[in-house]
């Protein structure tokens, strides 16, 4: 626009000097009809009635973000921005309160050192993320019974009806209308509101997937989500309201479990690499000793290619992680493979305890995900008792904890888990708007947009949504959305300015890896946007994704 402005000025002044006032006046008549300036927004409702706005899910209705929830992230959740736009002239829409926190760095965590950490920035001379200063989360201060979103970070969809949760998470129990008796979906029902948005369930996969698939009890049971989830949206309906319901996007892309590649242990030192070959010698013997035995007795089964599987070598440049993996037999447990081949005397005493850490490592594959907190753990020795271990480095001589790498097993987990709980929510929703002979609740599918923002190509797209491969048919449909969607291209193309995937300078991420940052939340509501616009009539203004900031970065 600036641009703009200063070629007209650059005109007018020529027309001033070589016309007269009556051709100068003429000229920027025809220059205002042809390059009119923009006048207020203004929209319109259609069957929507916008006036009482209120939000209901977790972190990411709540505008958490760079692993805190703070000040500048509530405004820009992505409810905070649909109620702008709803505002906006002709749309109808009202107030929207928000429990603000009140501040400007929030908390991410406790300092050993004292205090708090805050947000986290990313350093551009570091090129890693670095946490502020902190506060502590304090009691909200304003009027809880005039609340509008009720985004609580940490939700699962099956805390949303549990009076418990108060007490065991902070950041509701911080604006709770009765902390151990109200549950936020009694508080967002009492609201009365006349259309919601309602994003919940990626708290009831995300738990177990961002520790590494390392506590199964983390997977919220599929009968009950579906259980609470009716229960939740027929609340939310029986007094009228419309609302949107919005699927849960696929959890894998993510940069926290993107950034960390499965082949980052790097060796630049010939007489390192012999070492640890060296050292590795015992453990790559042991296993072939392993397949000839099995070739002699029925007490062990192991063949050429598990051994091979298992085998830990290293080379010049990068290397993959040595990891702990859950689903492979443990030649360690007793009178395991490792404890037959001390039975028959193939390996000593010393050598059977040295093979101890190895009964379910193996070096990673492309299959495998590692979450962004191995990142400071990898290539650091393993501390035991609070003393470090020199000769036990995580990830190259020791294998990396279960909680630090999401197995090519745990992955498949977390695909089929989702999907199951995409599948609910639709079902659920359709269930509800066949029930009252109309589309009481938009389903709006965030997955075809993070395909787009993956590059992923159109089979992987289509996997990753359903794989049950067309066994369900709302799955089916959302697959091939998604498939349409996939690009191939990283990164999300906005108003001619391509986004990227990651929570880099010019990612729509923020610096936590999960959560997105304002660009990322524009685009989201933008999302809801498209479908109201589409299914009710309204014609509501999108939101201006690039003039919002993204990641926040320091020196």
């Amino acid at each position: 626009m600036k641009n703009i402005k200063i070629y007209l000025f650059a005109i007018l002044a020529l027309a001033f000097v070589i016309q007269s006032c009556d051709e100068d006046q003429k000229l920027l008549e025809q220059l205002e009809d042809e390059n009119p300036l923009p006048g207020p927004a203004t929209g319109t409702p259609g069957t929507l009635d916008l006036s009482k706005y209120v939000s209901v899910g977790n972190s990411l209705t709540a505008g958490f973000m760079d692993n805190a929830l703070y000040t500048s992230g509530q405004d820009h959740s992505f409810p905070n921005l649909l109620a702008q736009q709803f505002a906006i002239s002709g749309v109808g829409g009202g107030a929207f309160n928000q429990p603000d926190i009140n501040s400007a760095n929030g908390r991410s965590g406790v300092n050993p050192a004292g205090g708090f950490f805050g947000r986290f920035e990313l350093s551009l001379s570091l090129l890693r993320p670095v946490p502020t200063v902190g506060e502590d989360v304090t009691a909200f201060a304003g009027d809880k019974s005039a609340l509008n979103n009720f985004g609580v970070p940490g939700m699962r969809l099956v805390d949303v009806a549990d009076a418990s949760l108060a007490a065991r998470n902070g950041l509701y129990g911080r604006f709770a209308s009765q902390p151990g008796v109200s549950t936020v979906l009694g508080d967002a029902i009492q609201a009365d509101p006349t259309f919601f948005s309602f994003w919940l369930g990626n708290n009831d996969i995300l738990g177990y997937a961002a520790g590494g698939g390392a506590n199964e009890a983390l997977i919220t049971d599929a009968g009950t989500f579906q259980t609470t989830l009716t229960q939740a949206l027929g609340g939310l309906t029986q007094s009228g309201a419309q609302g949107v319901v919005m699927t849960i996007p696929q959890i894998i892309l993510a940069p926290y479990f993107r950034a960390v590649p499965y082949n980052s242990i790097p060796m630049t030192d010939q007489g390192t690499v012999d070492a640890l070959n060296n050292s590795f010698a015992g453990l790559n013997n042991a296993l072939d000793g392993l397949v000839q035995v099995s070739q002699l007795s029925p007490a062990v089964n192991v063949t050429q290619a598990e051994a091979d599987q298992r085998k830990v070598s290293y080379a010049l440049g990068a290397n993959p992680i040595l990891m702990h993996d859950d689903a492979l037999d443990d030649y360690d447990r007793t009178g395991g493979e490792f404890d037959i081949l001390l039975a028959l005397n193939i390996i000593t005493p010393a050598q059977r305890q040295a093979l101890a850490p190895f009964g379910q490592s193996r070096p990673a594959t492309a299959d495998d995900l590692p979450v962004l907190t191995a990142a400071t753990a990898l290539g650091q020795p393993l501390v035991v008792g609070g003393v470090p271990q020199p000769t036990a480095v995580v990830g190259v001589s020791y294998p990396a904890p279960d909680n630090l790498i999401l197995s090519a097993s745990e992955v498949q987990t977390v695909v089929g888990t989702r999907a199951t709980f995409n599948a609910t929510i639709a079902g659920v929703v359709a269930g509800i708007n066949q029930a009252a002979g109309a589309e009481v609740i938009t389903l709006v599918d965030v997955q075809p947009t993070f395909a787009d923002v993956a590059g992923l190509d159109a089979a992987t797209a289509q996997f990753l949504v359903d794989p049950t491969m067309g066994a369900n048919a709302a799955l089916a449909a959302m697959a091939t959305s998604a498939a349409a969607a996939a690009d191939g291209e990283l990164g999300i193309r906005v108003d001619g300015v391509n986004l990227a995937p990651d929570f880099s300078p010019n990612g729509i991420f923020s610096t936590d890896g999960i959560h997105p940052n304002p660009r990322g939340y524009a685009i989201i509501a933008n999302l809801v946007i498209d479908a109201l616009n589409a299914s009710k009539g309204s014609s509501i203004p999108r939101i201006n994704v690039l003039a919002l900031r993204g990641v926040l970065t320091t020196d």
